[in-house]
């Protein structure tokens, strides 16, 4: 696993932004990346920025529901 990732101790797993439910992205260009839980914004993914700021994994993780539908496609019809 890359250094720049950060994991959660306990488990090992990687800490994803992209697969928290906390994770959102902005309308501001420079800050593209936000954290609901943390209420920040940042130009990296905000699990690095808690990494270099913490010397820790982000604690507030919290992997989003599966989809109701695991493995359902979504079929959007552009006409």
């Amino acid at each position: 696993m890359p250094p720049n990732i950060p994991t959660l101790p306990a488990t090992g797993t990687a800490v994803n932004c992209w697969q928290c439910r906390h994770f959102a992205t902005s309308w501001v260009p420079a800050m593209p990346y936000s954290c609901k839980l943390l209420g920040f914004k940042s130009k990296m993914l905000p699990c690095i920025q808690v990494k270099q700021a913490d010397g820790r994994a982000c604690q507030g993780f919290d992997a989003k529901p599966a989809m109701a539908a695991a493995g359902a496609r979504v079929s959007v019809s552009r006409q």
